[in-house]
């Protein structure tokens, strides 16, 4: 009988010890399984952080064959053509564009590796026939600027794009403009040599659209406007226009061409021009180009460039 007990006693004492590790083996799992969250959630707030500090949750770069072509409001002076194309933008080879004036024709190639947006742009509002029969609206001793329908310097297509080949600025040592003074900052011009096609826009960030200007004699301007051709043929035209003077309207420098200039048509097409670049003359200071374009054009106000 005694022994009876004892089994039923250490039987009972088993169980309660099998008891006893089934419930601290299920806290160990417990605790590996709360453990391992901790953990997991600590690695994935680290994850976070590292995206966050190198930039992850920034919006997406544009890529070389995207460009940002922004809508802007209707307002006056804003011919709407519609938008080019973003994707699959051409970035290699030459293109011709060909500018047909009263006084002569000017011939220049465009570098779309250089700057595929703009000359995208070109191409399209080209063939749109955006620029044909309208006139040049400022002229000064060293450019011609031209690219607005409405011929006052304020208007341009419903849609805007940054800039893309913007010159290096000239090394304090190279800029007469430079001062001896250390104390005095060094000045933000860049070299625009005689034969340099490029961009006009406002005071606006990213405020390129159809305005550009022709380089007829080296100059000085802000290292801060699109250079996307070089003049071919026809520089010699420029310089007479620039000969025959200008009103003296524009507040940045030169004003409306005393002998009107008119395009009648211009045309960009895939191949390479037959003449060679011009050379350079020796360089002058001027002022900046400008297009008094606003940025929100129904905004009816803007600064120049």
């Amino acid at each position: 009988m005694a022994s009876s007990k004892s089994r039923q006693r250490a039987l009972a004492r088993a169980k309660t010890e099998r008891q006893i590790a089934r419930r601290a083996a299920a806290a160990r799992r417990r605790r590996q399984w709360q453990a391992g969250i901790g953990i997991a959630v600590v690695l994935a707030l680290l994850v976070v952080v590292v995206i966050w500090k190198t930039g992850g949750f920034s919006p997406a770069p544009i890529k070389a064959d995207d460009c940002a072509y922004t809508a802007v409001d209707a307002g006056s002076g804003v011919t709407d053509v519609g938008k080019p194309q973003a994707t699959d933008v051409i970035k290699s080879g030459v293109k011709t564009m060909t500018i047909a004036l009263g006084q002569g024709t000017v011939t220049a190639k465009l570098d779309p590796a250089k700057a595929p947006c703009t000359v995208n742009s070109m191409s399209y509002l080209a063939g749109k026939k955006f620029f044909d029969n309208t006139t040049c609206h400022r002229v000064t001793d060293s450019i011609l600027q031209c690219g607005d329908p409405s011929g006052t310097g304020s208007g341009g297509p419903a849609y805007r794009f940054p800039n893309e080949n913007v010159p290096a600025p000239i090394a304090p040592s190279a800029d007469p403009s430079a001062s001896a003074d250390p104390s005095t900052p060094p000045s933000n011009n860049a070299l625009y040599p005689a034969g340099t096609v490029a961009m006009a826009h406002s005071s606006q960030p990213d405020s390129n659209s159809s305005q550009f200007f022709l380089v007829f004699k080296d100059t000085q301007f802000p290292a801060d406007y699109t250079i996307f051709g070089t003049i071919t043929g026809g520089l010699d035209v420029l310089e007479k226009i620039g000969a025959a003077g200008n009103d003296g309207s524009n507040e940045a420098g030169g004003g409306k061409p005393n002998q009107e200039v008119k395009i009648s048509s211009l045309t960009v097409t895939d191949t390479a021009p037959d003449e060679s670049a011009p050379e350079p003359v020796p360089s002058a200071a001027s002022q900046p180009p400008s297009s008094s374009a606003p940025a929100t054009p129904s905004a009816g106000a803007s600064s120049n460039s």
